[in-house]
């Protein structure tokens, strides 16, 4: 499905302080499909927040991370291995407050999970960031949405975004658990495409960016038509397709 097409809005900060953030969630596979096509979508986008899932975990993943921050015009700011692969990355115009990577009980026999979050500040406005990737089991997701929840009001700050790889469609249990608390940002003001996988045959919406009360969503979903993003780097760079969301933070005391 695919919303109404029109110019999502530029990143900036308003007159009374408020700032306007793009915010892009993605699954990249750990890489192994086709980085420059990946780091030309990143680049297009325009995002001041990334939040990846499947971030490099094993030899040398930091490097790994550094070249994909680098070749997206980004620095990275946490997470990969040390969040059982969500990570973070920002443009310079983010000011990192803190950060802390989370993981999660483990299953025995099920991967582990966890969180990469962080509180940034773009100018007088502040805001909790959180990745995710929620695990493939039924059982085990329920409890992860609960505890995302936990993680988020943890942070301790009146506005926050998380986007993640769910594994699961909006009627799920812990996709309404989510909803129940935050605000799903493309039910919210769906732009773009809906569906997130498959590259080549989307069909269900897996992936998604949710918002606090606060957070003014501008507009979210696939930038499909987005200037710079080309149908074949989407095919190609990995095996999802990315969530962009434009969102407006209020100053502190606004």
């Amino acid at each position: 499905m695919l919303a109404e097409h029109r110019a999502l809005t530029a990143s900036g900060t308003e007159a009374d302080g408020s700032a306007v953030v793009r915010v892009l969630s993605y699954n990249i596979r750990s890489l192994r499909d086709d980085q420059e096509a990946l780091a030309r979508v990143i680049r297009a986008c325009a995002p001041d927040l990334v939040l990846i899932q499947e971030a490099p975990r094993f030899f040398r993943w930091r490097k790994a991370a550094e070249r994909l921050a680098r070749a997206s015009g980004l620095v990275y700011v946490t997470g990969g291995a040390t969040a059982a692969g969500p990570m973070i990355l920002s443009s310079l115009r983010a000011h990192v407050e803190r950060t802390q990577d989370i993981l999660l009980p483990r299953t025995p026999g099920l991967h582990q999970r966890g969180f990469a979050t962080a509180v940034v500040r773009f100018g007088a406005a502040r805001l909790g960031v959180l990745s995710c990737h929620l695990s493939l089991s039924d059982e085990e997701r329920p409890s992860q949405a609960g505890l995302l929840l936990e993680a988020l009001e943890g942070l301790d700050v009146p506005c926050a975004v998380a986007g993640g790889d769910l594994n699961e469609r909006p009627d799920g249990r812990s996709y309404q658990r989510l909803t129940g608390t935050l605000t799903d940002a493309w039910a919210a003001q769906p732009w773009g495409g809906e569906y997130t996988s498959t590259p080549r045959q989307p069909h269900q919406r897996i992936d998604a960016v949710f918002t606090t009360d606060g957070v003014e969503v501008l507009g979210c979903g696939v930038p499909h038509g987005l200037p710079g993003v080309r149908e074949a780097d989407l095919r190609a760079a990995t095996d999802h397709l990315p969530v962009l969301a434009a969102l407006r933070i209020p100053a502190r005391g606004a």
